[in-house]
């Protein structure tokens, strides 16, 4: 037996938080069959020495019996400012075997405003509406008299930061502090800067960019917040004699430009090598016609810990196209051969004042050349004048770029000997938060394959501090609709529980004082409205409640709960008669079903149903809750929705008033149409789907629920013909064309039509990946089980869609990696599957008898760990203790 992976707050020994009582995790690996934690024991100490020596002068749990290995808060000694808190577990499984792993911490950020003690400095220039200004450089000279015990830097900005100390950059993350609604919050990141200190002379510096809060972040131009960056930190020093000292920011630093001359997420980013500000981030720098930086006024926001994770550069890659494209080498063709999100690096030798322009694109006209008009506003451009070192490496810091395709151009003054260019001067850097992988999927068909690379991809490209619903316009907002359809797939592919924790903060910030959700968060007032709209503003509920299934925190639900009741009074005012979107109401009647193809849902059914599906999960985490009134207030509400939602929009002979595919699928999926017309209703689905030529016409709502409700009545058959269809509209046709990432529209680009409506036409776009969840729950069987959620009992169904093989899938989830793989041959199909420790899972094998199944060459019922319950429906159904089994079944 091993116990590893030890979290806190989701993260791996974490600085700065500012919670109280922070949560714990481990996961417990053990190949025994029914492996299980009988009791555990957590013990903590101020130091590693002190838990090594058995001094738990912080917490000793003392053993407990319990088999609960995630989400334990800290219970021991109150927690203050700065303190760091070394920790560990011992684990007993259900034999008496123990076991205990390396030690793990986490470091208390500042708990209280009054802690900070810097000031908000930056430079005399601001920039306006369409302008940027040169990023300013700032530095402090300061000592270091003794030996030091420890040191941590405590940094925020208004914009962006990246903080420097003696002559390298602290920490590796990109985009510090993250996007946040500056009007109410800003993040802070704490570092351990204790290496990169020396005895004597040291310098601390820092360079702001733009970022969100002064740059673009939507096409109404720059400055939604503010007029330029501001830095605030302080850096804490611990010396050895026990005595502290603080550095702060104040009218001490000086302030300078350098090579930055503009920079912005959207526009991209310009920089002078010639004018780089060599060393000085180092002592012995002469900063003598340096100016004295400028002191802001404190906006008087919160300022918090991190409660997701930060952006960072994640992967690299090398072009499989570099070529010229002019006859005198001016102009080259750079093709990275993946839809990507982040930024070119440049090794370079070449002359002073050469100038590389490099506009990026993601997708190629009919002439082969970048196609830019989809960008509307947004330049996505970097600008490169080269300073004549022998070698130069060069990337940009405050900007990010959607792309496959990059165009450089080559501007030379003195028009010498022309620059070559090879894949070996090129790299790409990828860069979006810091999710890291969770699911794996695959099966015996390679266009799915490709589909599911596109859909990860696809989400990493948009999961960039906020969920985005496009990388490259100047329209890269947190769009809530998209990402309430998105969020259970992309709790398959990747960890997102930390990243949808500070989302659902961001989103109820941007919540009106009406009770409404915005259709954006963190929010702009873009469209004035307050008011989402269905399925947009639903997001409030339904991205925290997927989060509570995948990762059984209980803790988002009970933070947002105030905010979801607000939410739900707004719809009780503005609903007449229990109808969303009403027609007597006079507000915002929402988005509909976006972008589906010549298939009109009606907004009252759509705002009915949206209305009717919140209300029963506001009942259902209610329950959670332990809320025993509102769980049957919002149970009865679900049900006079139910009502009415039926005499609205379903005749008396069963069929949905409104004809179109996403009505179907929202009566079903949302459990709104009585038992005895459902029948009658995914009939007109069929059918619909059928005098299309099995197609689909569903738009952003419809879509994510489609082939789930094709399954849930029987019609695997159906959902799979959609799966496979390769021509538009489906999720296949953009592979069939080259695709690397999800398309906005499903006629994005069409051999009949060529490009779309260039305004409103993203290659990358993560809504219609929603598919994705399909794959994992459907084609691979692995689902969670609400009643003991975050996969602590999860749900292994496979469904053996006709024209595949074989599927194979497989989560890491809190408690370890669980998987199923299925495989067809000539006298059945084999089901391998894995259990983690310290789980079960209800296990359904698709068999006509249960006699028709073995285990490793033994009937199951002679099969330790398997308990049989039923046959149903062609189905065996058996309870699985942790472990891998390996199945065949006959005929």
């Amino acid at each position: 037996m091993q116990i590893y992976d030890l979290r806190c707050e989701y993260l791996n020994n974490p600085l700065g938080l500012d919670c109280l009582s922070p949560r714990l995790f481990w996961k417990m690996q053990n190949e025994r069959r029914g492996a299980r934690q009988s009791a555990y024991q957590i013990m903590a100490a101020s130091s590693p020495d002190n838990l090594k020596k058995g001094n738990f002068d912080l917490w000793d749990t003392g053993k407990v019996q319990n088999d609960i290995s995630t989400h334990i808060p800290y219970q021991g000694k109150p927690l203050s400012s700065g303190v760091q808190v070394w920790w560990t577990v011992r684990v007993w499984d259900e034999q008496g075997n123990t076991a205990e792993p390396s030690p793990a911490f986490f470091e208390m950020g500042l708990l209280s405003r009054e802690e900070w003690q810097g000031e908000w400095i930056g430079s005399m220039l601001a920039g306006a509406n369409r302008t940027s200004i040169p990023a300013p450089y700032l530095r402090k000279d300061f000592a270091v008299t003794r030996p030091l015990a420890k040191a941590r830097l405590f940094a925020t900005a208004l914009g962006l930061y990246e903080a420097h100390l003696n002559g390298k950059q602290v920490g590796d993350d990109v985009f510090t502090p993250g996007w946040t609604d500056y009007k109410k919050r800003v993040q802070y990141q704490v570092y351990d800067v204790t290496e990169q200190l020396v005895q004597g002379a040291n310098v601390l510096g820092a360079i702001l960019g733009d970022g969100w809060y002064c740059g673009c972040v939507e096409w109404r131009g720059r400055q939604r917040w503010g007029d330029r960056p501001r830095f605030l930190s302080q850096l804490a020093l611990t010396y050895t004699d026990g005595t502290e000292e603080i550095i702060t920011t104040d009218d001490t630093w000086k302030v300078s430009f350098g090579p930055i001359l503009a920079n912005d997420m959207q526009q991209g980013e310009s920089y002078d090598a010639r004018q780089e500000l060599t060393g000085w981030d180092s002592a012995g720098y002469d900063d003598s016609d340096w100016l004295e930086a400028l002191v802001f006024d404190d906006p008087e926001i919160e300022l918090n810990g991190m409660r997701g994770p930060t952006v960072k550069q994640t992967q690299e890659l090398t072009p499989v196209v570099v070529r010229e494209i002019s006859s005198d080498r001016t102009r080259w063709f750079v093709d990275m051969g993946q839809n990507m999100v982040g930024r070119l690096r440049l090794k370079l030798n070449a002359r002073p004042g050469i100038v590389l322009c490099i506009r990026h694109s993601e997708i190629l006209d009919q002439n082969g050349s970048l196609y830019f008009t989809n960008l509307r506003t947004a330049a996505q451009t970097d600008y490169y004048t080269c300073s004549g070192a022998d070698e130069e490496i060069w990337e940009p810091r405050f900007t990010f770029h959607g792309f496959r395709y990059a165009e450089i151009t080559i501007y030379d003054i003195n028009n010498g000997e022309p620059l070559k260019l090879t894949p070996e001067n090129i790299t790409g850097v990828v860069v979006h938060s810091d999710t890291p992988t969770t699911g794996h999927f695959s099966c015996s068909n390679e266009m799915i394959n490709q589909l599911q690379s596109n859909i990860d991809w696809g989400q990493r490209g948009n999961f960039v501090d906020v969920p985005t619903d496009c990388p490259q316009r100047d329209e890269r907002m947190g769009w809530t609709g998209d990402a309430q359809v998105f969020v259970r797939t992309a709790a398959f592919n990747r960890d997102v529980a930390g990243f949808f924790t500070k989302w659902t903060r961001d989103l109820e910030d941007a919540q009106a004082d009406s009770g409404a959700y915005p259709p954006v968060a963190t929010e702009t007032s873009l469209l004035g409205e307050s008011d989402g709209g269905p399925a947009w503003a639903d997001a409030g509920v339904i991205c925290p409640w997927t989060i509570w299934l995948c990762y059984g925190d209980k803790q988002i639900l009970a933070e947002r709960w105030d905010s979801m009741v607000r939410f739900m009074d707004f719809l009780a005012r503005t609903s007449p008669d229990l109808v969303r979107c009403n027609p007597e109401h006079t507000g915002w009647g929402g988005f509909g079903d976006w972008l589906s193809i010549n298939a009109d849902t009606r907004t009252d059914l759509i705002g009915t149903a949206y209305h009717a599906y919140s209300a029963n999960l506001m009942s259902q985490i209610a329950g959670v809750l332990g809320k025993t009134e509102d769980q049957i207030k919002y149970a009865r509400l679900f049900a006079e929705i139910r009502q009415v939602f039926v005499r609205r929009f379903i005749s008396q002979d069963g069929l949905m008033v409104s004809q179109s595919q996403t009505a179907c699928v929202l009566a079903l999926g949302f459990d709104l149409a009585p038992h005895e017309m459902r029948g009658t209703i995914v009939k007109q689905l069929v059918r619909d789907i059928e005098g299309r030529g099995m197609k689909l016409s569903t738009g952003f709502v419809g879509s994510s629920y489609l082939n789930p409700v094709l399954t849930s009545m029987g019609r695997d058959d159906i959902a799979a013909k959609l799966l496979y269809q390769t021509q538009w509209p489906s999720w296949l046709y953009a592979v069939t064309q080259g695709a690397t990432t999800i398309w906005e529209r499903w006629d994005g680009w069409t051999k009949e039509k060529g490009f779309q409506d260039a305004g409103m036409n993203s290659f990358n776009h993560y809504a219609y990946g929603a598919i994705g969840s399909w794959l994992y729950q459907v084609v691979a069987g692995i689902d969670a089980d609400p009643s003991a959620p975050g996969y602590r009992r999860s749900f292994l169904r496979p469904h053996l869609i006709e024209g595949l093989t074989h599927a194979e899938a497989s989560l890491n989830t809190l408690y370890g990696v669980l998987a199923s793989a299925w495989k067809l041959n000539e006298t059945g199909y084999t089901w391998n599957i894995t259990v983690p420790a310290n789980t079960t899972a209800t296990l359904w094998i698709p068999t006509g008898d249960v006699a028709n199944i073995t285990e490793n060459g033994a009937a199951v019922s002679s099969v330790s760990g398997l308990s049989y319950q039923r046959m149903e429906n062609y189905t065996a159904i058996f309870q699985a203790e942790a472990g891998t089994y390996s199945f065949a079944v006959k005929k």
